[in-house]
């Protein structure tokens, strides 16, 4: 692991020193935990943003299939 020095208010840092968590495990597990969760955030918004410019012109895909219900070959009910 690499050190790193990071600057907090100091009301955020009393009120985080608080927290049982903090007091039971040490600030920089939870703040990579907080960092963990973080980039697991961005990355998922990420993905939903991919997604959603995917889908964004629906349109597109209904002319692509026009027509092609009527090709199908449906077997017969018994």
């Amino acid at each position: 692991m690499k050190a790193i020095q990071v600057t907090f208010d100091e009301d955020l840092l009393e009120r985080l020193d608080r927290q049982p968590s903090v007091q039971e495990r040490g600030r920089s597990a939870v703040l990579r935990q907080a960092a963990v969760e973080y980039l697991r955030r961005q990355e998922s918004a990420a993905i939903t943003a991919r997604y959603q410019a995917g889908y964004e012109d629906a349109t597109s895909i209904d002319d692509e299939l026009e027509g092609w219900p009527s090709e199908g070959a449906w077997p017969e009910s018994t």
